[in-house]
């Protein structure tokens, strides 16, 4: 078997009166790095569009922190490069609606049967329920007032008959609450957005019809898809916020070397194995998928970070917002930088190495740092790093 994995500890299973023998495959890290690169569009293979990037990420992170570029703008450039504009993405959801938003994520339009099977299902919590049908008026009356046409949150008045109740920053926010919980109902779709602002419209008018399939269908798929982006996923673990990263048993069992437990490999990655990997310098958003679960990157690439943000700035070890550095199939380091957008200037407070780097390593680093400056069409204020 090509691509230097290898079966292992084979169990055995009884088919049809015969017995046949199910092996999970073994894995080098390096080889289930690059899997994991390869599904995410990190190689040096660079994707066409952004039609083409939502579909094979599946998903698309929405995140309005703006130390260097929204999160959903900093993932499209990491893959399509300087050429990117973030007018792209708009035309891509409002105009030739190849992907749609929905629960804090832009998701490929081909997936849409796959979510409206869940939005068929009735909500799971009571504080929703109950809230709802305590304010039957006020969702009678944003539908009615949506058939004229799609309406910003701002245009939409607050006729709450109770106020959502929340310890969080979503107390009191009645009308947002609403139109939330409508899109999770398939009622109402996020037709666009006016800046960060979300545009609301009725569902039927923003999504196409698609087949209708039962929900246990649509999990299945949704396992399937999630694994062909990752490249290789546990099949079960804690979740993560939006989106799961487990996979349940699609795909192929696998071992990795000096990782305990058993994960689950795409066997269209797999095949890709035996092709020469060839890598690049990448500059990654927190909410990169290839480093969003911070276990995974611990476990496969050796990879500590934490999102500081929320952290006070006396407790950061790396920065503010600092940007995982893909070099390869390695993740070799932080970016400590910020746009400031006033001075004209990308500053540079700190480039943190996990290790040494060889001199071609800093040189490809500050070239893409160089290049991240470009796009924001900012000067580089550069560090001594």
């Amino acid at each position: 078997m090509s691509g230097g994995y290898r079966l292992t500890g084979a169990h055995i299973s009884s088919t049809g009166g015969s017995l046949t023998a199910v092996a999970p495959l073994q894995l080098s890290r390096r080889d289930a790095r690059r899997l994991a690169v390869r599904a995410q569009l990190l190689d040096a293979r660079r994707p066409a569009s952004v039609a083409e990037v939502i579909d094979e990420l599946t998903v698309l992170n929405i995140d309005p922190t703006n130390a260097i570029a929204p999160s959903e703008d900093l993932i499209l450039w990491t893959r399509l490069g300087n050429g990117y504009e973030p007018a792209q993405l708009k035309e891509a959801v409002e105009v030739e609606r190849v992907a749609f938003e929905y629960d804090g994520m832009y998701r490929a339009i081909a997936d849409l049967p796959l979510y409206r099977a869940y939005m068929r299902q009735p909500l799971k919590y009571a504080q929703p329920k109950e809230w709802l049908a305590a304010n039957a008026a006020f969702r009678a009356d944003v539908l009615a007032r949506l058939v004229d046409g799609p309406l910003l949150t701002a245009e939409i008045p607050d006729t709450a008959a109770v106020s959502w109740g929340s310890s969080g920053w979503t107390n009191n926010r009645n009308v947002t609450q609403m139109m939330e919980l409508l899109v999770r109902l398939g009622e109402v779709a996020i037709a666009g957005r006016e800046g960060r602002e979300r545009r609301w419209d009725l569902a039927e008018r923003v999504y196409p019809d698609v087949p209708e399939i039962n929900v246990e269908t649509a999990a299945a798929s949704r396992n399937v898809r999630r694994l062909q982006a990752l490249g290789i996923a546990r099949a079960k673990q804690t979740e993560v916020p939006l989106e799961r990263m487990d996979v349940g048993d699609v795909g192929v069992p696998a071992v990795v070397d000096g990782v305990p437990g058993q994960w689950r490999v795409d066997e269209v990655g797999l095949d890709e194995l035996g092709v020469p990997f060839d890598g690049r310098t990448a500059l990654l958003s927190p909410f990169d998928r290839l480093v969003f679960d911070r276990v995974r990157a611990e476990e496969l690439f050796g990879f500590e970070y934490v999102l500081e943000m929320y952290k006070p700035a006396a407790k950061r070890r790396w920065g503010y917002f600092a940007l995982p550095i893909l070099r390869g199939d390695e993740l070799i380091g932080k970016l400590d930088a910020k746009a400031d957008r006033k001075a004209g200037v990308l500053r540079v407070f700190a480039v943190h190495r996990d290790r040494d780097w060889t001199t071609g390593e800093v040189a490809d680093v500050h070239a893409e740092i160089r290049s991240l400056a470009d796009w924001l069409g900012l000067e580089l204020a550069d560090s001594d790093d």
